[in-house]
């Protein structure tokens, strides 16, 4: 791994865990142009180093990750073409997440949202302090939930909580989360980095080769639902990040006012 490659992930080294901040505070880790490309071949890129055997993600200062940013939104509404580079980066991230053989923990210090929560959600397990908020609000700024949301909710939750919750954009708490299945551990903050610590530890000292292998052989079935679910969920992404109500929810978005979306 070349870390001096990267502008806005910061790494740290502790043995055979490799820990990895999105490091943009301010914009609470919204991917952006320069972050979204980043992490988009991070995947890649650590499953071949040999000094790595877990992965823990999390996000600097109090978000885990935002997922899109406005600013973005606005390059697609203004040029689709440019929609059309993130939905393809995002559908990189999905399938470098399923297929990295390294285990992934989600350090969710804050709040998880859209594409920051479903590259939480793709981690193999999912620790979040109590106060964080998660959900997938795609819809509230006239969007289709097409880069991960569509594929991993009903997974996890059921049909039909996904739909309630993909229908909605609802945030909830991760607590609920825990309890719904969506998460696998709610912690009270002071005890998040201690709790995952542990246990990336632990993951560092086992046998490597068996968790790798264990970790392919669960996602098979997943990555053959992605290699479904994929194409179709961010073809229908686009499509709507072509609609007026999209359009409508960035300017409302930008003007400090609530969208008025006519259903065009």
């Amino acid at each position: 791994m070349e870390f001096a490659n990267y502008q806005k992930l910061l790494f740290r080294r502790d043995g055979g865990v490799l820990n990895v901040s999105f490091n943009r505070p301010e914009q609470m880790n919204a991917f952006g142009e320069i972050m979204g490309p980043e992490v988009a071949r991070f995947f890649d890129e650590v499953a071949h180093d040999d000094a790595t055997r877990v992965v823990v993600l999390s996000g600097a200062g109090k978000a885990f990750s935002a997922g899109g940013d406005i600013e973005g939104m606005q390059r697609g509404v203004d040029d689709p073409t440019e929609f059309d580079k993130v939905s393809k980066r995002s559908m990189r991230i999905v399938f470098s997440m399923l297929r990295c053989p390294k285990p992934l923990i989600a350090k969710i210090n804050g709040a998880a949202t859209g594409l920051g929560c479903s590259v939480a959600l793709l981690c193999d397990v999912t620790i979040a302090a109590a106060h964080a908020k998660i959900g997938d609000p795609h819809v509230k700024v006239g969007l289709v939930a097409g880069d991960g949301g569509a594929l991993l909710w009903p997974q996890l939750v059921g049909f039909a909580r996904a739909k309630q919750y993909l229908f909605t954009g609802d945030l909830m708490s991760a607590v609920e989360a825990e309890r719904i299945g969506l998460i696998n551990q709610c912690v009270a903050a002071e005890e998040l980095d201690a709790t995952v610590d542990a246990l990336a530890q632990r993951l560092a000292r086992g046998p490597s080769k068996a968790i790798e292998y264990s970790k392919a052989a669960v996602n098979v079935h997943l990555l053959q639902l992605a290699q479904l679910v994929m194409p179709s969920a961010i073809a229908l992404e686009d499509l709507s990040a072509r609609s007026a109500d999209h359009a409508e929810a960035v300017r409302a978005f930008i003007e400090k006012r609530p969208p008025v979306f006519t259903g065009t």
